[in-house]
């Protein structure tokens, strides 16, 4: 992976890296970022700019079991060394490559339902990213953002939710200007690498966070039923993973293959296995094997 200069510690352009390190990738502004989303009536109540951390989720989180986080708190990393995904993977890309942040929530909707905001989040950052960096963002059950590059899919960004406190923190993470000589696997991708229109990260932010607003606020008014709040309808419209022949490797070394056909209201993805069962998935790493066109 390409050195990168050391993130600027105060975001203000005078830091360890001096004004002028890695042009391409500026610092956020945390101050005009706070005027834009931490308003009256705004879902958002703090936002805050670290210059690094290991994960925006643990501090999140740990904030939030000590009743400190209050809810609508938005952490944000310039850069992470110990981002944590599903099942613990850890992972780590160059400073102010990304968006790298976690927002704390405490919804008051019934808990079986909770169970959609790693969902939600999905349909909250194509959405934002349709308008605001002009790609089109696909969603791998249940929390991978795939964007194309080269023609094939990519994982770009990826979304955790975790119980604390009285509520839930979301961590979503975002490859923005990474190169090719940077990704971290083969199969990975960025805004950059997919042809994106904008890569300023500013913007970006604002756009993904004002789209969770939305969506968050239309889930939380239908009392969190999916299909009431056209939730589900938009994620079956985005999901990658629907139509398509998939291997589900699930807790306990089990798997299951089949045809993805449905997300049912509980946010599980439902399989149609060769034996003509239909099974529910609600937890388990989902492969691709082939495109919808090329099964049965």
């Amino acid at each position: 992976m390409t050195p990168q200069p050391p993130v600027n510690p105060d975001n203000s352009g005078d830091g360890r890296g001096g004004p002028w390190s890695d042009l391409d990738r500026p610092p956020l502004n945390e101050k005009a970022l706070r005027q834009a989303l931490v308003r009256p009536g705004s879902l958002w109540t703090s936002l805050d700019v670290v210059p690094a951390t290991g994960s925006t989720n643990s501090d999140l989180a740990a904030r939030a079991a000590k009743g400190e986080a209050e809810a609508g708190s938005v952490l944000v990393a310039e850069e992470q060394s110990a981002a944590r995904g599903r099942l613990d993977r850890t992972w780590s890309a160059p400073p102010r490559s990304g968006l790298f942040f976690s927002v704390y929530l405490e919804p008051d909707v019934p808990q079986a339902r909770w169970g959609w905001l790693p969902l939600l989040a999905g349909v909250a950052t194509a959405t934002a990213l349709a308008r605001a960096a002009g790609v089109d963002t696909a969603l791998k059950w249940p929390n991978d953002l795939l964007l194309t590059v080269d023609g094939e899919e990519r994982k770009a960004g990826g979304i955790l939710a975790e119980a604390a406190g009285d509520g839930v923190v979301l961590g979503i993470g975002l490859n923005v200007t990474l190169r090719a000589d940077e990704l971290p696997v083969p199969t990975a991708g960025s805004l950059t690498l997919a042809g994106a229109q904008g890569t300023d990260r500013d913007p970006l932010l604002r756009a993904v966070l004002r789209s969770l607003e939305k969506w968050y606020g239309d889930w939380r008014a239908a009392d969190g039923d999916p299909a009431a709040c056209g939730l589900q309808e938009a994620y079956a419209a985005g999901c990658a993973t629907l139509g398509r022949t998939v291997r589900a490797l699930l807790p306990g070394d089990q798997e299951i293959r089949g045809e993805a056909v449905a997300v049912d209201g509980d946010g599980r993805l439902v399989l149609a296995t060769g034996d003509g069962v239909q099974r529910p998935v609600s937890a388990g790493d989902i492969v691709h094997l082939r495109p919808a066109a090329d099964a049965g």
